[in-house]
């Protein structure tokens, strides 16, 4: 009852109400600028009409908050004004409000009003996408890479998905007038005997062909016209079959059992994608030579309504069914995967562009570009309607991009686990200490400089305000750093079988770093220092009062909380590499040098996070460290050597201040360090 009660006040304590109410006429308008002016409120939502110098319609205003109210890493939502023309096309986006750690004092607002500006003339209806986190793709790609922000991807990705979700939903409801229903799934139920050529004559395969005289025609007058020309004019230059791989009846007419298998087993992975069959025997060839695969492909674009479809693909290696023409069999073949849950409707009309790119010019050649186009729609009997539509995975497209970091995380932690669930072993050791210190240098570099996995006091701020404020879905912000959730899990776990120790000993790469700096003290040969144990006593209640002065902060003064947050070196360590102003570095850099005589001297005394994370002395299951009657009494070996005082005079453990550094278990497992076991070899040899 007492850890549930503890835990129970220190959430109640840390959580704030949040909210994102439109701002008032008076403050949007002061946003426009001529030659635009603010006509009425279209809806309660901060949707406003916009006005050209003549008072004639000219696009719409809104705010991405209160439309689509997606939670940064402050727990709150980043609102910016977008101004859209009547084309669909972004006039500009701009900053209104955030409290994004990473912008507010470290990186400085700039680079992220320079992301948003990369929004200006573009418009919704182009595949918009940040960063190119697997290649440019080809020349005059039809993909809009916008570039992202280096060291705050997650917080650009938040503010990239916040305004496309506004900016799509006023489009559809105002622009387009599209009703946005629920989307259909293939009907597994539903059955037919199709092979491929009775498919392709009822029009359930759609066909696109283009000779390369057409090609010829689509440049004539251009530049571009005698480039790539003078072949076969009857010769085809697309010969494109598409198969919606989602109905298994043409499913079965198109592919071999073999891929049929690995289809179900993509679907049952990822059921709201629908996966089509591309078979282009032409000269195009689908991409150019510099695609990736599992990345959006770069000479292909699809859209339905006239707003884009986000194309990718499905990384399967197609093996087609008996039944279709063999001259097929040498075709360029992609299975290409469509999300449902983005509004795509296999059932109504949708079309699918190739671009045909020719270059002009030796050196540094010129690319021109035409497009053809394919209009495709699956008849309505193939599927079911369901009756409520499924959320989107909000950190979906963050899992692709780090996959291989997260499965070096997921291996890392998964040894870790295993060798402190094995701690006697692993203390025993005689390379005990270079191994420590092997992992924390893994830790130092990968978890924290490359990984960005140092965890905060911030972000538990964010996460439990935001569970206040919007229940589950306060969450959300840890989904667009899925990095850092899987170290925050790591961390809650180990509370369960070592209290702190797992994270603050082993995981932390600010703690590692103060390590490393106390054994380059003994390199040195500097003095150590401990505090006499008054004195220890009392620094360790600097950090709970560092921790209650946040939450004072955030809740009487939220617009300080980001500023007073900097007692936390972490962001300027770890997230910035130490590219910041002299005093956040003096800070910093003052407690690695404290360290050198003081062992982790920030984590014994004024950590806010290490004071949260004692929760876990009192949440352990188990007294993991083993103990005998005769420690403590008269045994003070332990005592002695721990250089976190986390053991009292009695013998006994204090889990709350425990860093699971084994030197404990190594001593007390040792018959030549150990005393009652040394007192207890002396006394057999007597007997003897």
């Amino acid at each position: 009852m007492i850890r549930a009660a503890l835990f129970l006040f220190l959430t109640l304590c840390l959580v704030a109400p949040a909210a994102a109410e439109p701002l008032p006429r008076e403050a949007i308008e002061a946003e426009i600028v001529a030659p635009y002016g603010l006509g009425e409120a279209v809806n309660d939502q901060g949707v406003w009409a916009l006005l050209n110098s003549g008072g004639g319609p000219a696009g719409y205003v809104f705010e991405t908050g209160p439309l689509a109210p997606l939670p940064g890493f402050s727990g709150q939502p980043i609102n910016m004004l977008v101004l859209l023309d009547t084309e669909g096309r972004f006039i500009d986006v701009r900053l209104l409000s955030h409290n994004e750690p990473i912008f507010v004092s470290g990186l400085g607002e700039a680079p992220f009003r320079a992301f948003l500006e990369q929004y200006r003339g573009h418009a919704i209806s182009e595949p918009l996408v940040v960063g190119t986190p697997y290649g440019a793709g080809g020349a005059a790609s039809d993909n809009v890479y916008l570039d992202g922000v280096t060291k705050a991807t997650a917080s650009v990705r938040i503010a990239h998905e916040s305004i496309l979700a506004a900016t799509l939903a006023v489009a559809r409801e105002k622009m387009q007038g599209v009703s946005a229903g629920p989307p259909p799934r293939p009907d597994p139920a539903h059955d037919e005997a199709l092979d491929w050529p009775r498919a392709l004559a009822e029009g359930l395969i759609g066909r696109l062909t283009v000779t390369e005289a057409e090609l010829d025609a689509a440049f004539a007058g251009t530049k571009w016209a005698s480039d790539g020309a003078g072949g076969d004019p009857e010769a085809p230059f697309i010969d494109l079959y598409v198969v919606d791989l989602g109905p298994p009846a043409l499913a079965r007419a198109a592919l071999a059992p073999e891929t049929l298998a690995e289809i179900a087993r993509f679907t049952a992975r990822a059921p709201d994608d629908e996966l089509y069959l591309l078979i282009e025997a032409g000269r195009h060839g689908l991409v150019s030579e510099d695609f990736v695969r599992n990345t959006a492909p770069d000479r292909l674009s699809a859209s339905q309504d006239g707003l884009p479809l986000a194309l990718r693909d499905a990384d399967i290696l197609p093996e087609l069914g008996p039944s279709v023409p063999p001259e097929l069999s040498d075709a360029t073949r992609m299975v290409l995967r469509l999300d449902r849950r983005l509004g795509f409707d296999p059932t109504r009309p949708w079309e699918l562009a190739l671009q045909a790119v020719r270059l002009h010019g030796q050196f540094q050649p010129e690319p021109g570009e035409t497009h053809f186009a394919l209009s495709l729609a699956t008849p309505e009997r193939f599927f079911l309607r369901p009756e409520a539509p499924r959320a989107l995975s909000p950190f979906e497209e963050a899992l692709r991009n780090r996959a291989a970091d997260l499965w070096a995380l997921g291996a890392l932690l998964v040894a870790l686990f295993a060798a402190l669930l094995a701690q006697s072993r692993l203390a025993g050791l005689r390379a005990f200490t270079p191994l420590r210190l092997g992992v924390l240098a893994v830790v130092i570099g990968f978890v924290g400089f490359w990984g960005q996995g140092q965890l905060s006091v911030v972000t538990l701020l964010a996460v439990l305000r935001g569970l206040k404020a919007q229940g589950a879905a306060g969450l959300e912000v840890l989904l667009y750093d899925p990095f850092g959730l899987l170290v925050w899990a790591a961390a809650i776990a180990g509370f369960f079988l070592w209290g702190r120790g797992l994270f603050c000993g082993w995981l932390c790469p600010f703690g590692a770093l103060q390590e490393f700096a106390h054994h380059l003290g003994r390199l040195l040969r500097l003095p150590r220092w401990e505090p006499p144990p008054s004195l220890a006593r009392a620094l360790l209640w600097t950090g709970p009062v560092a921790l209650a002065g946040l939450v004072a902060t955030a809740l009487l003064a939220p617009d300080h909380a980001e500023t007073v947050a900097e007692i936390e070196p972490f962001k300027t360590a770890i997230t910035l590499h130490f590219a910041r102003p002299w005093p956040y570095l003096l800070w910093a850099g003052g407690w690695l040098a404290v360290s050198m005589v003081w062992f982790k001297g920030f984590c014994r005394s004024l950590c806010p996070l290490g004071a949260a994370m004692r929760l876990g002395g009192l949440l352990r299951l188990r007294a993991f460290i083993p103990r005998r009657a005769a420690c403590g009494s008269p045994c003070q070996l332990c005592k002695v050597r721990c250089r976190y005082g986390a053991i009292a005079k009695t013998g006994e453990i204090r889990y709350s201040e425990c860093f699971q550094c084994l030197d404990c278990v190594k001593i007390h497992d040792d018959p030549g360090l150990c005393v009652p076991l040394v007192l207890a070899a002396r006394r057999e040899g007597r007997a003897k």
